[in-house]
């Protein structure tokens, strides 16, 4: 049986705090990607579950929210997977860039945490 979410949070290139609500059994880590002042691209691990191994299936819906008031961000992704076959789900996102502008932000939630221990 799938357990509740938990709560989580991390800190991105540029300073932005994020709160991660996370299912605990699924998610492995999530990182955020952002360009840089100088034109190149950064991705940073934003989150890392702090468990190791899961201690029951993630269950069939997977959900993770991440929420930053700096920037205006919240959002929920929702993932329907009976068959436990996804590893990885993108999400792009627009946010402002202080400039009057947005900038497009990517975060990736990767799952991949080896069952318990029996």
């Amino acid at each position: 049986m799938a357990r509740h979410n938990r709560e989580g949070s991390g800190g991105d290139q540029r300073g932005f705090h994020y709160e991660v609500s996370y299912q605990p059994d699924w998610l492995r880590l999530m990182k955020v990607t952002r360009n840089l002042e100088s034109g190149r691209q950064s991705t940073k691990i934003l989150f890392r579950n702090p468990v190791d191994r899961r201690e029951a299936e993630p269950g069939d819906r997977v959900r993770t929210g991440i929420a930053s008031a700096d920037q205006g961000l919240s959002f929920e992704v929702a993932v329907r997977d009976p068959e436990a076959v996804v590893t990885r789900v993108r999400v792009a996102c627009r946010v402002p860039d202080g400039k009057g502008s947005t900038e497009e932000v990517e975060f990736v939630l990767e799952s991949g945490l080896p069952p318990k221990n029996p």
